[in-house]
């Protein structure tokens, strides 16, 4: 299926001749608009407490309802990324993020009411200011921290936060076994 599929009208001049141009173009044959769908930013939050436990939340909603998930979501229209996972972790969570550090991205394919949204995820290893005061709000129904050597990537029901985990995992592996420099990230730069 093409992604455009949906958009079956030119939104300039609304003729039905809206014909894909490429996989991620449609082109007006009537007045030459081309459209070109682009990813939408979304964020992911990576939070750890002091045992070395990952925050993971369980899904309210659809799409992978009642799996486990992390923190975030989309970035609003005039938002950074930055500001974007900061937003999203206070509205999810409760908690205050203190400082957020880029570790990589994951390309995505979002379901919404039946409709494809690609996006990029980015991931952020954020901190807190009190963890404590941790709840499941917005779109989460619950929280729990699990260790991150009992994280089970498979019950996580998104594609990118699985191999974002499992990315996460090996960096986090080498770190604590001193196989990369100290608080080095160069696996994502």
């Amino acid at each position: 299926m093409h992604p455009l599929e949906k958009f079956q009208y030119c939104p300039v001049c609304g003729s039905k001749h809206f014909d894909v141009q490429d996989d991620k173009s449609k082109k007006c044959d009537n007045c030459g608009f081309e459209y070109y769908l682009n990813p939408s930013a979304a964020t992911v939050a990576i939070i750890l407490n002091d045992r070395e436990e990952l925050l993971v939340l369980t899904r309210k909603i659809a799409p992978a309802k009642g799996t486990l998930d992390l923190p975030g979501g989309f970035v609003d229209i005039g938002e950074t990324v930055e500001q974007g996972v900061v937003r999203e972790v206070k509205e999810e969570t409760g908690l205050d993020v203190t400082h957020a550090k880029f570790l990589f991205s994951q390309p995505n394919v979002y379901m919404y009411a039946g409709f494809e949204v690609r996006t990029a995820d980015c991931f952020f290893f954020c901190q807190v200011k009190d963890v404590s005061v941790v709840k499941a709000l917005d779109d989460a129904a619950a929280y729990q921290w699990i260790s991150v050597h009992d994280i089970h990537t498979e019950l996580f029901g998104l594609r990118s936060i699985r191999q974002g985990l499992y990315d996460f995992i090996d960096w986090y592996d080498k770190q604590r076994n001193g196989e990369a420099e100290s608080g080095s990230i160069e696996k994502f730069v």
